[in-house]
């Protein structure tokens, strides 16, 4: 699933080439994939900037609504030619004044769009819920969301409720950095290492957007092309290579749900 960093770039990049362009065709394909909304009234707005709240894909109109994305597991959103054949799993397509189209496919429709009102938005229960941006608030306000909680420190970086935009990819990465492991309770973790886990987290996110997102599956940018953060996991997706720190191998469980790499040796489990 595209986490913060792949998302936020994908947002750059169409703010970039379709903000200020006006959408002249809105054509639906899939209709199982439209939460709210009606295609043709994108027709003759104008988008004005192309933003990220959390992992949703947000494309501000010139009429206050926001076309919104959730791209799930398989989703993508991104600029193609006039010419240029659809994909097989194309469930939208905007045509933009320019003759470019912005494209919204998903192989395993998990993912889904929706055409928002300011009103609206305001009582989505999904966007309300959302938890602060890691990268908007300091590592000692984000350290205050997770101390005195008795849940799995895992499970908290993956609550959007706590904080919006992480993913199992970036939590693997930052508690490993930070040397704490998965399944901790996150009321037994000393304080020092609780704000050294958020301004981990902060650092590996912003490393991660400069490098334009990992790539190991499905996730391309607004223009097609991979990320290459991936190049620099030291845990994530390595079960059963060499520890980058002791040489012991990676092991994996799963915590929250999801499978969790890490360092049996490296990354301290703390009890509650």
């Amino acid at each position: 699933m595209p986490e913060l960093p792949e998302v936020e770039t994908i947002a750059r990049g169409l703010d970039a080439q379709a903000s200020g362009q006006r959408i002249v065709k809105a054509r639906l394909i899939t209709p199982k994939v439209l939460l709210r909304g009606k295609p043709e009234m994108l027709e003759g707005r104008s988008i004005r900037r192309v933003v990220r709240r959390a992992k949703l894909l947000m494309a501000m109109l010139d009429n206050e609504d926001a076309l919104i994305f959730h791209l799930k597991m398989t989703g993508r959103v991104w600029l193609a030619a006039a010419r240029q054949p659809l994909p097989k799993h194309t469930h939208l397509v905007l045509e933009l004044e320019s003759g470019d189209r912005v494209i919204f496919e998903d192989q395993r429709r998990f993912g889904y769009f929706g055409l928002f009102s300011p009103a609206e938005l305001e009582t989505w229960d999904f966007h309300v819920s959302l938890g602060p941006e890691p990268l908007s608030i300091s590592p000692e306000e984000l350290a205050a969301r997770l101390k005195g909680r008795r849940s799995a420190i895992k499970s908290l970086l993956l609550n959007q409720t706590v904080v919006a935009g992480v993913g199992n990819i970036y939590a693997d990465e930052s508690l490993f950095a930070a040397r704490i492991h998965p399944a901790s309770t996150a009321s037994a973790i000393p304080e020092k290492r609780l704000l050294l886990l958020c301004a981990e987290l902060q650092r590996i996110l912003l490393a991660a957007i400069e490098a334009g997102g990992s790539t190991f599956s499905d996730y391309r940018n607004a223009y097609g092309k991979s990320g290459i953060f991936q190049e620099f996991f030291q845990v994530y997706g390595k079960k059963g290579e060499p520890c980058p720190a002791c040489r012991r191998p990676l092991v994996a469980a799963t915590v929250a749900g999801r499978t969790s790499t890490h360092c049996s040796r490296c990354q301290r489990r703390y009890h509650g």
